[in-house]
């Protein structure tokens, strides 16, 4: 049985970035539709895309690699910006 949905590195760096901005409360919560704060989990998916990159370097892609270095910056300014508020 053929999986309907590719997965891949982009697939897995885009979950990771998406689950850290639930967790800052930047995005709803799909299953509640609700937003929420849990910096400790926004920071765990943030330390799991720095290993990722550091890990993946020289493996990737260059619209690979240009992903994960704009998806990490975007997720640590949005996390200086939610541990302000």
């Amino acid at each position: 049985m053929k999986n309907q949905h590719q997965l891949d590195f982009s697939t897995l760096v885009l979950s990771f970035a998406t689950s850290a901005l639930i967790n800052l409360g930047a995005a709803p919560d799909p299953q509640t539709g609700k937003t929420h704060k849990n910096l400790e989990l926004a920071k765990q998916n943030i330390d799991i895309l720095s290993i990722l990159e550091a890990k993946t370097k020289g493996n990737l892609t260059a619209e690979e690699a240009k992903l994960i270095e704009n998806v990490l910056s975007e997720v640590r300014v949005r996390f200086v910006e939610a541990s302000k508020a």
